[in-house]
């Protein structure tokens, strides 16, 4: 687990400096090493650097440093994240005669890259953002992850007589860091993204210009940074395949992924939250484990969202040694600074897993495993549920014109419109209008369930033009890719992929790996790996889904040994006491920003529609969780922070 960074331009100090800088601003991400490697110049003195942060986990002799050399091929590689299968792919290529001096997965997926180009990028499994250099064909390849776990951003140079044509970078804030993009501006699409989900959906990003690398996508770029090559190694099927999984198959190919998972030259812990997906994850990784497994667990004052108590008789119950961390409202607020400047997007999450990341971190471990992923998996959502009971509505309702459709949802909400408080409530019920509108498109009914805001207030809380840059707070690009991976699939197996992609990939995954990594913890995601994914696909909609919201197949398999009623409770979430904490320690340092109108023009956003939110939050409004207005913070306090507006 590490951070990489790029350029090709000319090989001369301006360059190497926006290296440093790209490469100092991603010290959390390594901090045990750092390398840097330079071409051989061409004619014109144009080339490749690449560096390397590293975060010491396979291999941790100074064989495994990075930027590495490949002796035989002469291929060169910058690599972050970890390669399952490394061992199998290791015996595959010395059963063809091939040795290496490094243990670790990095030298073993950098001779296959050498030996057999951009196709043995299909062969890697794991969670992965590498950049390889061919020197003797002067190219670069770019990729990343099937699922998306490990992000890569890339710029290309809007000069034609620059002497840069491609940056890349683990973060985006490193490319910010380089110097090279000149006068950073937000990207319009990305402030309605923000608005409209409370994070940037890609592969749009935070400033203009600067792109998140697709998951399962790779590049290739000549060596003046001219694209050649744009390929999607891995996508996911416009259409279940077959139910011939079995749940006996599915569980050898879970605890497979455990074991695989477990692989570490350093300490390892476990997330344990109390919920199905984290305790299947500490059962799973404890029977495998030869040892006691470590496991922590976030606890609060308020017990109402304190889930430290049935953590800890799960705990006793699987055998693990167990850890409790307390937040307080003063460690959280007196730390805020430090939270905040981890998130390298705007985002309305992620800090939980930062204070989790930074305990684990500070009690001795370098990588933990957590149950992330199940709910998408496995239809934990509550959209599973609600999407498709709106869809048989509008398919039943399809004689009536949707004109009048739209006229009865608005009357059946005219209570909730009548409102007085100055932003209307924002629930799910308020939505319904809506949602009616949207009828058999199940995209934009997804996308409508989850917004922040209903349309209508997003057009008053933007910069004039801002809210028509997106259709239902989906960049183009993500909204046809949907569009194509759901088409031929069932309503619960088409909201997994919409999950899978939007909740999980574009927020879940991203704010961990910076979370996780400003802490340099190494967090694993076992239920997030396409192998397992395209096993889970082959069950059938009852077998995977049924009943739903109980995950009960992973129940199954993952908390076999453990008492059933230890699970028997609500679903909650793992979030923080966030509304009593803005409503106190925070409320003071939010009030100077959201009345502060010189502090929210720049950023995309009209001043005195935040100011409403902000008064209808603190005056108790019904309706208006804390979410919408702790978004609409992190959004201005982020551009302020990373120096970029509009």
């Amino acid at each position: 687990m590490c951070g990489i960074a790029g350029i090709i331009g000319r090989l001369d100090e301006t360059n190497r400096a926006a290296l440093r800088r790209m490469n100092d601003a991603m010290v959390h991400r390594g901090p045990d090493a750092a390398g840097v490697w330079m071409s051989t110049p061409d004619d014109r003195g144009w080339g490749a650097l690449l560096a390397h942060r590293r975060l010491a986990i396979l291999d941790l002799s100074s064989a495994g440093a990075q930027p590495m050399l490949d002796p035989v091929t002469g291929h060169v590689i910058a690599f972050n994240g970890e390669i399952y299968n490394y061992v199998d792919l290791r015996r595959r290529l010395e059963s063809e005669g091939q040795h290496f001096q490094s243990s670790g997965d990095t030298a073993v997926m950098l001779r296959a890259l050498g030996l057999y180009g951009p196709e043995a990028v299909k062969w890697l499994r794991g969670m992965f953002a590498f950049a390889c250099w061919d020197q003797a064909r002067r190219r670069l390849l770019l990729a990343r992850d099937q699922l998306g776990i490990k992000p890569l951003y890339v710029v290309q140079s809007s000069d034609p007589n620059g002497n840069w044509s491609l940056a890349f970078a683990s973060e985006l804030r490193a490319l910010l860091a380089s110097g090279l993009l000149g006068t950073p501006r937000l990207d319009p699409q990305a402030v309605a993204s923000s608005v409209w989900n409370g994070f940037v959906i890609g592969p749009n990003t935070a400033v203009k210009g600067v792109e998140l690398l697709w998951p399962g996508q790779l590049l290739e770029f000549d060596g003046v940074g001219r694209e050649v090559r744009r390929e999607d190694f891995w996508r996911i099927s416009d259409h279940a395949p077959d139910a011939t999984m079995t749940e006996d198959d599915l569980a050898a190919i879970l605890e497979e992924e455990l074991r695989l998972h477990l692989a570490s030259d350093v300490p390892l812990a476990v997330f344990l939250s109390g919920g199905v997906d984290s305790s299947a994850m500490a059962n799973l990784a404890q029977r495998a484990a030869a040892t006691p497994v470590h496991t922590f667990t976030l606890t609060f004052e308020e017990q109402e969202l304190n889930e430290g108590p049935i953590a800890r008789r799960i705990a006793s119950a699987i055998g693990t040694e167990h850890n409790e961390v307390l937040l307080t409202e003063g460690h959280f607020v007196s730390n805020l600074e430090a939270a905040l400047d981890s998130l390298d997007q705007p985002t309305f999450d992620g800090l939980n897993a930062y204070f989790m990341s930074r305990a684990i971190r500070d009690a001795g471990f370098t990588v933990a495993i957590s149950g992330t992923g199940g709910d998408e998996l496995f239809g934990g959502y509550p959209t599973f549920r609600d999407l498709p009971v709106l869809l048989r509505w509008s398919r039943r309702a399809g004689f009536v014109p949707r004109d009048l459709q739209v006229a009865a949802a608005k009357l059946a909400t005219w209570p909730l419109r009548r409102s007085n408080q100055a932003v209307p409530p924002q629930t799910r019920w308020a939505k319904l209008p809506e949602m009616v509108r949207r009828g058999n498109d199940l995209l934009s009914l997804y996308q409508m369930a989850s917004a922040l805001f209903l349309p209508e207030w997003q057009r008053e809380l933007l910069a004039p033009g801002f809210a028509d840059v997106l259709t239902d707070g989906l960049p183009p690009a993500m909204r046809r890719r949907l569009h194509a991976e759901t088409k031929g699939r069932t309503p619960l197996s088409a909201i997994s992929v919409m999950e899978q992609r939007l909740f999980l990939g574009e927020r879940l995954l991203r704010d961990n790996d910076v979370a996780s990594m400003a802490a340099s913890l190494e967090q694993r995601v076992p239920l997030v790996d396409h192998v397992l994914f395209e096993s889970v696909d082959r069950l059938s909609d009852q077998a995977r889904y049924a009943p739903l919201g109980r995950k009960d197949i992973l129940r199954r398999i993952g908390l076999r040994g453990l008492d059933p009623a230890l699970f028997d409770r609500p679903k909650s979430g793992f979030v923080l006491p966030f509304d009593r904490w803005i409503r106190q320690g925070l409320r003071k340092v939010m009030d100077q920003t959201l009345c502060d109108p010189q502090a929210i023009a720049p950023c995309g956003l009209d001043p005195i529609a935040v100011g409403k939110l902000w008064r209808t939050f603190i005056d108790g409004g019904s309706g208006f969780y804390w979410s919408r207005i702790w978004s609409v913070y992190v959004f201005i306090r982020w551009c302020h922070r990373n120096r970029v507006y509009c």
